[in-house]
């Protein structure tokens, strides 16, 4: 078992620990914004507590839930490794010029998106999660739990909005470098094929991130208290005065 602990502690064994548990999460943010897209039904919240009520009490997905803990842990715990034994092999001024000179702005400052991911995600998973399987929330005419009504006076806060919205950002960055390094560092990269992953990952990047940051923007600045979009043009001119008042 030594050989296999040095393995996994070496800068190359992290690397593909980050990978693996990189892609793995990249499933999961897949999944979970095809079912997030069930918040834009004009159906008061149906669909999606349908949705969530199916996520949080399918015995499969609970059991998943464990492997998407791990997944994360890993993935957190191997960047802050990886991040620290870095910053250590900087001894002077001269390299990290070097390396400004020599690589993405996205691979130099993947801790600090991911830092800011990491708070976005304690923020998310205490106040959706969390309160939808620990608190109470009102059932909604299905007797299902009213998650939609949580998730529109969440998305009609400022503070939150901002945060999400900075957090998809960071996403977008983080996937940008991040997709492509992943498929490198197991050494799929042949040269054939490499460009196609790149320019995949990219749009992968683009469009998961706008997705998510699309939620919070739509609920803040098209619908109101209740979740209703407006729709004449007045009414969401007045609505946006009073958003930034």
């Amino acid at each position: 078992m030594n050989w296999v602990t040095k393995t996994f502690t070496s800068s190359i064994g992290r690397k593909i620990i980050m990978s693996l548990t990189g892609l793995f999460l990249c499933t999961f943010l897949v999944v979970h914004l095809i079912g997030n897209f069930q918040l834009f039904k004009n159906d008061d919240g149906l669909a999606f507590n349908v949705y969530s009520h199916f996520m949080g009490h399918n015995p499969v997905i609970r059991t998943i839930e464990w492997g998407l803990v791990l997944g994360f842990g890993f993935h957190i715990y191997e960047a802050l490794m990886l991040t620290m034994r870095n910053k250590s092999a900087r001894s002077h001024g001269y390299d990290q010029w070097e390396a400004k000179k020599n690589s993405e702005w996205t691979s130099r400052n993947m801790g600090i998106l991911g830092s800011i991911i990491l708070v976005f995600l304690i923020v998310h998973l205490y106040n959706f999660f969390w309160r939808a399987r620990f608190g109470t929330l009102d059932p909604d005419i299905n007797k299902n739990d009213d998650l939609y009504r949580l998730v529109v006076s969440s998305f009609h806060q400022w503070w939150y909005v901002a945060l999400y919205v900075a957090a998809q950002a960071s996403l977008g960055y983080h996937l940008w470098h991040g997709f492509r390094s992943g498929f490198q560092t197991l050494g799929l990269n042949h040269r054939k094929y490499m460009p196609l992953i790149t320019n995949f990952g990219y749009a992968f990047a683009v469009l998961v991130s706008a997705s998510f940051a699309s939620m919070p923007l739509y609920f803040y600045f098209f619908t109101n208290d209740e979740g209703a979009i407006i729709t004449s043009a007045p009414a969401v001119l007045q609505h946006l005065l009073v958003a930034f008042n």
